[in-house]
């Protein structure tokens, strides 16, 4: 199943998307502004889903929103997760701080905040704050059932399903400050969408991430590379830390960032990128 967050006729609306993803119906949901996330937690307390509240209409009339507009709180995101993205850091001003292989997932957050539009405008800071301006096309894992201390063996039983993510990043400020919050959250920096499909439907351990600027390939990588799988991440997210139905992890990015470029490639003003995972779909945004 595909859920969406979309805008019609002057109104948010939740529903799903059929499996070819050219049609969407919306549900009887109270809070559309919240988007998917009322279905999720509303799945969790073992309700079902609300009935359809209006006709099917043409995905290519609508205006997608993030199935997620606004978070729960700051998403789990985790870094040097790809074996070849990695490597590819290991020639770049990270290669003073990087082990052989993590033994443990890097995680930081991203504030909920920036989450925009799977077709939204990403928007270019001023100069004067950042310069280094990169993309990272990443799957995400939604969260279903919450949990404490969550097994790894049990770990897939309290996922909700994937949705894409760009953790676009200001590189100049992330090495600045060292953690990594501040560069990772600028107002619009965390295109998501377009839709989350649901758990049953993809495998997320064993998928395709691709990402394109203005045209050009430039990651192509399999989750079968990550270094922490996805039941891994889970266990650790959750040591200690309650996660909740409709938090996000993202999962890393593959290789062929700009920052791992000779020289380096920093995203300008005009340039579009595309991220696409198999069995999800495709987000693209322009940057201005």
């Amino acid at each position: 199943m595909r859920m969406a967050s979309w805008q019609w006729g002057g109104r948010d609306h939740v529903g799903t998307i059929s499996s070819d993803g050219r049609e969407a119906t919306p549900l009887a949901v109270a809070d559309a502004s919240r988007g998917v996330l009322p279905l999720i937690e509303a799945l969790a307390r073992g309700d079902t889903l609300p009935h359809a509240s209006g006709a099917r209409l043409p995905v290519d009339v609508i205006t997608l929103r993030a199935p997620l507009p606004r978070p729960l709180r700051s998403l789990f995101c985790v870094g040097r997760n790809y074996r070849a993205h990695a490597a590819e850091l290991a020639t770049t001003v990270f290669r003073d701080t990087m082990p052989a292989e993590d033994p443990w997932p890097i995680v930081f957050g991203k504030l909920g905040e920036c989450v925009v539009g799977p077709h939204d405008v990403v928007r270019l800071p001023l100069s004067s704050v950042s310069t280094q301006i990169d993309y990272e096309s990443e799957l995400a894992v939604v969260i279903g059932h919450g949990g404490r201390d969550i097994a790894r063996s049990r770990a897939m039983d309290h996922v909700f399903g994937y949705t894409i993510v760009n953790d676009v990043t200001a590189r100049d400020v992330q090495m600045r400050h060292q953690q990594w919050d501040l560069g990772k959250s600028f107002d619009t920096f965390c295109p998501m969408g377009p839709w989350i499909v649901t758990g049953d439907e993809l495998d997320g351990g064993a998928t395709r991430v691709r990402g394109w600027v203005n045209g050009a390939l430039r990651q192509d990588g399999s989750t079968r590379d990550l270094i922490h799988d996805i039941p891994t991440l889970i266990e650790t997210c959750s040591r200690g830390i309650t996660l909740h139905p409709g938090d996000v992890i993202a999962t890393g990015t593959p290789a062929g960032v700009g920052m791992g470029l000779k020289p380096p490639q920093w995203l300008k003003r005009g340039d579009v990128v595309r991220i696409e995972i198999d069995r999800i779909g495709v987000i693209e945004n322009q940057f201005e």
